[in-house]
């Protein structure tokens, strides 16, 4: 979906295919006909943008065959498709049946992490539509926070190095500008966007910059208008959004409260939970933990890294953070200039919802991922965009 904005430029919103599971080509285009296709149907446009997940061997055999490219560009085009930017955080295996920590694997400290996003690179410049020329990709905030020392962090700074002068060189020679953003997110060496500032102005290059998620961003209770201002200030890219909402529980200390908290507490994926005290931001790596005894102070609010249904907040005693990502989205496309050009819905825990939330069938799901399109596109009108046919 695109949108003029009012400086005259055109704004994307597209939605990450990493709610569904597929490591390989096949498995790709089956997400185009078996999902992606349908939302846009819904929808009732001849163009729906997707954030394009593809996993380390999906990825391996697009840069590897060129007809194999040809073919996926041919058939987004034939399914009203277009991809401006990818997901490159997952490497592979965000579909099995436990995720949790094997998501910060490989990291950029680890050569298979810079292998893979040059591929990445290197098949979305193919991918980009025709009238486009700038793509961006997210990745890794760097690592996970253990196991991270000088020596690891040197290594991964060299390989976003590397990476960004293989951008030069690929723009050199297709004519398509692409940057790689960093996702600050809870429990990694950069948490924060306070954390991003260090290593990215010491990289000082402007195709490494920042990937917002508004889910991240509130999960670790940062005020969207500072962060956002200092990230100006600092002159640090901001190359993408990802449009999410976190939970929210406004008293954690009610029986009643945990009781609904336990319910999001599931085997698949990570849930860092944080709470704002007076000292400061504590926080457990998982929902589990933090509901085990006094893991985490509860006399105040407590958020946790669940992507909820944007349109839908789960029901009382929780909430979203949709306000977060409203305040967010203001500031990054409601000025005279949009702060990035690339904005992405990533629900990616449907399945990982409470039994009675997660959509029973394909049609469900398309349902939901639509609605929370439509919520999407709202603000964005709403803000003074026009969408565009």
């Amino acid at each position: 979906m695109r949108f003029r904005h009012p400086d005259g430029s055109t704004v994307h919103l597209a939605y990450c295919t990493n709610v569904h599971p597929a490591e390989t080509l096949d498995g790709v285009l089956a997400q185009l006909r078996d999902h992606c296709e349908p939302v846009r149907r819904r929808l009732g446009r001849d163009r729906l943008g997707i954030g394009l997940w593809l996993a380390r061997d999906a990825a391996h055999a697009l840069v590897t065959d060129p007809s194999a490219l040809r073919g996926l560009r041919t058939e987004l085009e034939h399914r009203g498709l277009e991809v401006v930017t990818l997901n490159g955080f997952p490497y592979e295996g965000f579909g099995a049946e436990e995720v949790k920590y094997r998501v910060y694997q490989p990291d950029w400290a680890d050569p298979e992490r810079l292998a893979h996003t040059t591929d990445l690179a290197r098949v979305l410049a193919q991918l980009l539509p025709d009238d486009v020329t700038e793509g961006s990709i997210s990745t890794l905030p760097l690592a996970w926070r253990t196991a991270y020392d000088q020596e690891r962090a040197t290594a991964a700074h060299t390989a976003l190095t590397t990476l960004a002068e293989r951008l030069d060189a690929l723009h050199e020679l297709t004519g398509r500008s692409l940057r790689i953003g960093l996702e600050p997110e809870p429990g990694c060496t950069v948490e924060t966007t306070r954390d991003a500032l260090a290593p990215l102005t010491a990289i000082g290059h402007d195709r490494i910059g920042i990937c917002v998620d508004t889910c991240h961003l509130a999960t670790s209770f940062e005020d969207p208008h500072t962060a956002l201002d200092a990230l100006a200030q600092a002159r640090v890219p901001i190359v993408k959004s990802q449009l999410s909402a976190a939970l929210h529980a406004e008293h954690p200390h009610l029986p009643e409260v945990r009781a609904a908290l336990a319910a999001f507490d599931e085997p698949r994926f990570l849930h860092q939970t944080r709470t704002l005290t007076a000292a400061g931001l504590r926080g457990t790596d998982d929902l589990g933990e933090a509901l085990a005894g006094d893991a985490l102070p509860d006399a105040s609010p407590w958020r946790a890294h669940f992507h909820v249904p944007l349109h839908a907040a789960p029901a009382a005693p929780l909430t979203s953070t949709l306000p977060v990502l409203r305040a967010a989205l203001t500031r990054l496309v409601g000025g005279p200039h949009p702060l990035t050009r690339h904005l992405e819905v990533e629900t990616y825990t449907w399945q990982a919802l409470p039994p009675e939330l997660r959509p029973r069938a394909r049609a469900q799901l398309a349902d939901g991922i639509a609605a929370e399109l439509t919520l999407a596109r709202d603000l964005l009108t709403d803000l003074g965009l026009k969408e565009l046919p």
